[in-house]
């Protein structure tokens, strides 16, 4: 398996997982190997539901400012958040492998960054597509997939202009809600993504923009139901919600 560049892959990727070890360990070489020439990486184990996961990341996210040229950031003011596992992500990992039945439900997430949301949940026995706006983001999505032997699915996604002809069981999105311009196309992405009846499950570390978030869920038809949790980083507990939100389903569908 050759491995492309950003600007030749296709918009989105299957992976499944390998025949044997070394396919494994070719792939894993591979993408590290492309990674690693471009960005200082690094490795860390977690585990998440009794299981043993690692995830690539780069090892300093501020070091990529000085990529971001002046025109980028005018135009759409994107910063490297996708660069670093956040809190959120590793307590809706959690949440997702321990307390949401996944098996066999095609779910999607959103701003997935290196993707361990995406991970955990297709561990779980999700049918999973990752998504970012970043399509540097991606390529760690895939190589986290294979370094925890797990089958999922990679598209870019501006949740502004969401261009997908699919709707899901599940969407899961971790620390999105950061940026007051986000919030209404995160509530649009909630009509366009969902299927009737399904439900989305957003983790944020308590800010106070998720509350005007949800105000603008409620007046858009979505339930909320939220779910106090906390992790330990570095020695210190951090509080996140874990907001479930549905929309009743009409009679007529």
């Amino acid at each position: 398996m050759s491995y492309p560049g950003p600007e030749a892959a296709p918009s989105m990727n299957r992976f499944s997982k390998p025949d044997s070890m070394t396919d494994t360990e070719r792939s894993i070489d591979e993408l590290y190997g492309a990674l690693s020439g471009e960005y200082e990486l690094q490795t860390v184990s977690y585990t998440i539901a009794s299981q043993p996961f690692s995830f690539v990341s780069v090892n300093d996210s501020y070091a990529l400012l000085d990529r971001i040229s002046p025109e980028d950031f005018v135009r759409d003011e994107q910063m490297p958040y996708w660069a670093e596992i956040w809190p959120a992500a590793l307590t809706l990992s959690e949440f997702v492998a321990e307390e949401i039945d996944v098996e066999g439900r095609r779910l999607v997430e959103i701003g997935a960054g290196v993707g361990m949301v995406s991970v955990a949940a297709a561990r779980a026995g999700g049918n999973v597509l990752s998504t970012d706006y970043s399509g540097e983001a991606l390529r760690f999505v895939r190589l986290n997939a294979f370094l925890n032997a797990v089958a999922l699915e990679t598209a870019k996604l501006d949740w502004r202009c969401i261009q997908l002809g699919e709707r899901f069981d599940i969407m899961l999105a971790a620390d999105v809600l950061y940026e007051r311009v986000n919030l209404l196309p995160i509530v649009n992405a909630l009509d366009i993504l969902l299927k009737p009846g399904g439900c989305a499950y957003i983790a944020d570390p308590r800010r106070r923009l998720a509350e005007q978030f949800l105000e603008l869920a409620f007046e858009n038809g979505f339930s909320v139901q939220t779910f106090a949790k906390s992790n330990v980083r570095d020695g210190q507990s951090i509080a996140v919600n874990i907001y479930r939100l549905s929309k009743q389903v009409a009679a007529d569908e």
